[in-house]
């Protein structure tokens, strides 16, 4: 099991304006959250160990054709995630619309076979209309 602990940088960055850097854990969060050059220079004076880590992120700046391929990357890796995205939510929406058409199927079959079962008794209801006709007529025929 893993611990976290999240800080926020901008609380941290006004806590600093007050207290400054006291000790290595300061250190670390003006290097991660502080791009005023001042605060730079008083964090390279007191902790020296900063120095080779401001000077890669330097060179790593000053290459700009390999900034933009890192940039590249993740645009290209945050463009596959966001069709994946839609895929899935399109596959969500496709199989509730599925669901929907089954449903609306089988309220349709249910509704042909009452009707069917209408039209055999109204068929029923025929006949026999046909038949008492038929009977009316022979028993007027006799009279």
């Amino acid at each position: 099991m893993q611990e976290y602990i999240l800080i926020p940088l901008d609380i941290f960055r006004q806590n600093l304006y007050n207290k400054g850097i006291g000790n290595q854990l300061d250190a670390w969060l003006t290097f991660l959250g502080v791009d005023d050059v001042g605060w730079i220079e008083r964090l390279i004076q007191q902790y020296s160990e900063f120095i080779p880590l401001y000077k890669d992120v330097y060179t790593l700046c000053m290459n700009t054709e390999n900034i933009m391929g890192i940039f590249s990357e993740e645009l290209k890796i945050l463009d596959r995630n966001t069709t994946l995205l839609m895929i899935d939510e399109m596959q969500e929406k496709i199989n509730a619309q599925e669901n929907i058409i089954r449903q609306k199927d089988e309220a349709l079959l249910r509704d042909k076979d009452a009707l069917r079962q209408k039209d055999e008794a109204l068929s029923q209801k025929d006949e026999e209309i046909l038949r008492l006709r038929r009977l009316l007529d022979m028993k007027n025929e006799k009279d």
